[in-house]
C-alpha cells in the first residue's frame, strides 16, 4: 500500500466513522476531544509511514488534510462510539504486520557476475497471489523484458561497475523488496613485460617488470614473473580492494654470466570460482636477456708500412669478454671497409683480415669492436708506400760465344725516394738514384749465370729492399769432349749395353749415331753380341752447326769363370791403391751402361717400310764421319 493510498483509506474510515456517530447519537466526551487534538493522534498516524512509500509533497499535504478533518470529527463532540472508531483504525495499521508475512520477494540470479560492459537479466517474481505495484530499483540503464501476474523481467545494459539493486512487490497495501548484488570483472587481457635494460652488464641490477591493465577484482588477481619456465616471483592481490588502471610488480635481481640468454615472462590468473566464474589466464611475450662482459680495449695488429697494391693481413682482437661468440668486429683503412674473418676461444675473440692500399702516404687503420649495448674503438697509423721491383736488363738475353754482354740494373720509376741500386758482379756502388751496370764477353762458362740487381729505400725509419733477379743464355755450336762421349766404348757380351755420348752446345744439340748404314737406337739398351762391334759414326747438331765423331766399340766375349761382381770388386780395390786408375776404370765401367739422349733418333733394327726415308736421311747425315 503507497503512502496516497493509505492516506485515502484513512479518509473513507473517517467519514464512515462519522456517519456512524451521528446515527447513534452518541455524545463525545471531552477526554476524547482533547485526545485527537493532541500530538499524539498524529504519533498513531505515523506508526503506518514505514510501510508507505517515499513522501512527496503532494503526501505531505493530504496527511494536513487527515489532520484537519480529525480535528473536525472532534468537533462534533456527539458521539461516543468516536474511541470505539480510532481503536479499529489502530488494530487495522497493526493487521497489515500480519498481512506482511504471509509472501515473498524473489530476484533471479540470485548472484550477478558480469564482465565488464556486458548486459544482465533479471527477473523478479513474487508469491503475492495478487501483487500490487512492483518494479526494480538500480542506478543501472534497465529495460523491461516481459512480465506476468507475478513476474517481470528486465535488461541491464552496459555494466560497468559494481551495484546493488532492488525489486520489490506490493501485497494488500504492503510492500516486500529483496536485494541482488552484481559483481563487475574483467579478464587480464593484456600482460606487459618489460626488461630494463634487455642487455646486462655482469654484476649490474636487472629489473623485470610486468603490468596488466584495467582488471578486477583485483583481490583475485596473481601475478607470476617466470625465469626459464620457472618460477622467479609471484603476487597476490587480495588486500587491494579499489580499482587501480594498471597493476604492476616489479623484480630486480644482480646480473650473472649464468643468466644469459635467459627467457622471461609474466603470468596472470584471475580466479572467479569464489564467485561462480571461470579462471582466467593470461601470458606476455617471452623476452631474452644478455647477460656480457667487455671491460678490456681491443688491440690491432698491422705492419706500420703497407705496399700500395700489395694483400697484406691485419688483426684485432679483444680479450676478457663474454660472450666472445657474440662480438661483432668492423675494419677500416681509411673509408675503405674491411671484410673480416672472426673467431673465438674462451673469452678472447679476435677478426682477421685482408688490406690492400691503394693511397700513398699516411692512413689510419680502425677497429670498432661491439657487445650489446657497447662498442669500443682502436686505430693504429699506418704508412703506404710505393716500391716496385727494380728492373734488371741484359741487352743480349741469349748471345753467342764472344759476344759483349751489358747487364744494367736501374730503380723504378714510381719508387719515391730513389732507391739505392747494387748489382751482383759489379764493380762498384752507383750513387742514389743512378743505376748500376756491367760489361763481359759471353763465354761457354756464363751459359747459366745468374745475376741479381738489388734495390734499397729507407721510409718512416725502416729500410726496404726489393731484388730482380735474371739469368744469362750463352749459345755455342756443338762439340765432343772425350769425357762425355769417350771414342773407344768396351761392350760385354750378353750385357745390355747403349753407346754412351753425350755432346755439348747449346742449345742442346740432338745426336745421331750409325753403323754400316743403320741408325743405332740411342733411347732403349741392347744386348750386345759379337756382330756389334765395328766403329760408329755420331752427328751432333743444333741451330748453329753440328760436330761429328768415330766411336769404336770392342764387344769382349764372356769366360765361363768371369764374374761381373769379382769384376766390379777388384775395380773398387784398385781405386784405394791408386786413386787415379781407379777413377778412370770406373768411368769405363760406367760407360758400359745406358746413357739417356734428349735428342731423338732411330733405331737400330730394322724398320718399317714407311720408316724408310727417315732412316735413308739419318745415313746421309752420318756419311760425313
Amino acid at each position: 500500500m503507497t503512502y496516497s493510498e493509505g492516506l485515502q483509506w484513512g479518509l473513507q474510515a473517517s467519514e464512515q466513522l462519522v456517519e456512524v456517530v451521528i446515527a447513534e447519537g452518541g455524545r463525545v466526551q471531552d477526554e476524547v476531544l482533547e485526545l485527537i487534538q493532541t500530538e499524539e493522534l498524529r504519533a498513531l498516524v505515523w506508526l503506518s509511514l514505514p510501510l508507505l512509500d517515499p513522501l512527496n509533497e503532494e503526501d505531505e499535504e493530504s496527511i494536513w488534510d487527515f489532520f484537519l478533518k480529525a480535528q473536525l470529527l472532534a468537533l462534533l463532540k456527539r458521539t461516543e462510539m468516536f474511541l470505539f472508531g480510532f481503536w479499529a483504525l489502530l488494530a487495522l495499521i497493526l493487521y497489515s504486520g500480519v498481512t506482511e508475512e504471509l509472501f515473498e520477494v524473489s530476484v533471479w540470479p540470485d548472484q550477478a557476475l558480469v564482465e565488464f560492459g556486458q548486459s544482465l537479466v533479471v527477473n523478479c517474481s513474487t508469491t503475492c497471489p495478487d501483487p500490487g505495484p512492483s518494479g526494480i530499483e538500480t542506478i543501472l540503464k534497465k529495460t523491461q523484458l516481459g512480465k506476468g501476474p507475478q513476474w517481470k523481467e528486465f535488461l541491464l545494459e552496459n555494466i560497468t561497475e559494481n551495484s546493488i539493486l532492488q525489486c520489490f512487490f506490493s501485497c494488500a497495501g504492503i510492500q516486500r523488496s529483496r536485494s541482488l548484488g552484481v559483481s563487475v570483472y574483467q579478464p587480464p587481457a593484456l600482460v606487459a613485460l618489460e626488461l630494463q635494460p634487455e642487455w646486462v652488464a655482469v654484476d649490474e641490477d636487472v629489473t623485470v617488470k610486468c603490468h596488466v591493465p584495467s582488471v578486477t577484482p583485483l583481490e583475485k588477481l596473481s601475478l607470476t614473473v617466470l625465469q626459464d619456465n620457472k618460477e622467479l616471483y609471484r603476487e597476490n592481490f587480495r588486500s587491494w580492494t579499489t580499482a587501480s588502471p594498471k597493476v604492476e610488480v616489479m623484480v630486480t635481481f644482480r646480473a650473472q654470466r649464468v643468466d644469459d640468454r635467459c627467457n622471461f615472462s609474466c603470468h596472470a590468473q584471475l580466479n572467479l570460482s569464489s564467485q561462480g566464474g571461470g579462471l582466467f589466464h593470461t601470458s606476455s611475450a617471452v623476452k631474452l636477456l644478455h647477460i656480457f662482459e667487455f671491460s678490456q680495449n681491443p688491440q690491432i695488429w698491422v705492419l706500420p708500412l703497407l705496399e700500395v697494391g700489395m694483400a697484406e693481413s691485419v688483426s684485432c682482437e679483444v680479450d676478457r669478454v663474454f660472450p666472445a661468440k657474440a662480438v661483432t668486429f668492423s675494419v677500416f683503412l681509411g673509408d675503405q671497409e674491411l671484410s673480416p674473418f672472426l673467431s673465438w676461444e674462451g673469452d678472447t675473440a679476435w677478426a682477421n683480415a685482408t688490406v690492400r692500399a691503394m693511397e700513398i702516404g699516411d692512413q689510419e687503420l680502425s677497429c670498432f669492436v661491439s657487445l650489446g649495448p657497447k662498442e669500443q674503438k682502436t686505430s693504429k697509423l699506418v704508412y703506404v708506400y710505393n716500391f716496385p721491383p727494380p728492373i734488371l736488363e741484359i741487352n743480349e738475353s741469349y748471345p753467342l760465344v764472344g759476344t759483349e754482354v751489358n747487364v744494367t740494373c736501374s730503380g723504378h720509376v714510381l719508387t719515391s725516394p730513389s732507391p739505392t741500386l747494387r748489382l751482383q758482379g759489379a764493380p762498384y756502388l752507383p750513387a742514389p738514384g743512378e743505376p748500376a751496370w756491367i760489361s763481359l764477353t759471353a763465354r761457354e762458362e756464363d751459359d747459366g749465370r745468374n745475376f741479381s740487381c738489388e734495390a734499397s729505400v729507407v721510409a718512416q725509419g725502416y729500410r726496404l729492399m726489393k731484388t730482380t733477379d735474371t739469368q744469362l743464355h750463352v749459345f755455342y755450336e756443338p762439340r765432343f769432349e772425350e769425357s762425355g762421349c769417350p771414342g773407344n766404348q768396351t761392350w760385354v757380351e750378353g750385357t745390355e749395353q747403349m753407346i754412351a755420348c753425350v755432346p755439348k752446345g747449346n742449345p742442346t744439340p740432338s745426336l745421331v749415331c750409325t753403323w754400316n748404314g743403320m741408325v743405332f737406337d740411342l733411347d732403349f739398351p741392347q744386348k750386345a753380341m759379337q756382330n756389334h762391334a765395328g766403329t760408329y759414326c755420331c752427328k751432333a747438331t743444333n741451330q748453329l752447326g753440328s760436330v761429328s765423331k768415330d766411336i769404336a766399340v770392342v764387344v769382349a766375349g764372356l769366360a765361363e769363370d768371369f764374374n761381373p761382381t769379382l769384376f766390379l770388386i777388384i775395380i773398387i780395390i784398385s781405386s784405394s791403391v791408386a786413386l787415379g786408375v781407379g777413377v778412370a776404370i770406373i768411368a769405363l765401367y760406367l760407360s758400359y751402361w745406358p746413357c739417356r739422349i734428349k735428342t731423338r733418333s732411330t733405331a737400330y733394327r730394322p724398320k718399317a717400310d714407311n720408316q724408310a726415308e727417315e732412316n735413308q736421311s739419318a745415313v746421309e747425315q752420318a756419311e760425313t764421319c
